[in-house]
């Protein structure tokens, strides 16, 4: 994609709305390697869940009529109601390094705190420097380290002794919502 005229109009942020869902999930399939991710998938379920959250910490970059990124959040993280949640954030290729993800970082996180939320936390896949120093410069610090392991359900390992995680992507359930009992 070719980088933006020099003359685009100043980037503003806004509260993702439903008529934001086709350009934020096209933006999230170009940029996103569920691969990477194999415990969750992006779907329009993924983002219809952050609509429907009691706080609106979702938020959207937009220069002029055009999607420049994204960031959702919520105040659901696994049992601690007390915890915001930065689940998905992405910024348009070409419109990387002018400071678009960390004003949606700074936006989310302050939504989430003034909602009640004593903590903030998000994860990033170990291979993903630029997300992992975007959230070092934006007041996060590493926690824990979890580590996938995968045992094989029919017998047969697959190419490598494990599952592929590409075919556990394609094929995984997205990880469940905090409405659904997570």
């Amino acid at each position: 994609m070719s980088a933006p005229a020099a003359n685009t109009p100043d980037i503003t942020l806004h509260t993702l709305e439903n008529h934001h869902l086709p350009t934020v999930l096209e933006l999230g399939s170009r940029v996103y390697d569920t691969d990477a991710k194999p415990y969750t998938g992006w779907s329009l379920t993924a983002v219809a869940t952050h609509l429907d959250a009691s706080v609106s910490a979702c938020r959207v970059a937009m220069a002029g009529d055009r999607l420049a990124g994204f960031v959702l959040g919520s105040m659901t993280f696994e049992q601690r109601e007390d915890w915001g949640y930065l689940e998905w954030i992405a910024v348009d290729p070409a419109f990387q390094g002018r400071g678009v993800a960390g004003r949606l970082v700074q936006e989310c996180c302050a939504v989430l705190t003034e909602a009640g939320a004593s903590s903030v936390v998000t994860d990033v896949e170990v291979s993903n420097t630029a997300s992992a120093t975007l959230m070092r410069r934006n007041g996060f610090t590493e926690g824990v380290t979890v580590t996938l392991f995968v045992r094989p359900g029919t017998g047969t390992p697959a190419a490598g002794g494990g599952i592929s995680l590409r075919h556990f992507a394609r094929t995984g359930r997205p990880r469940p919502t905090h409405r659904d009992g997570r």
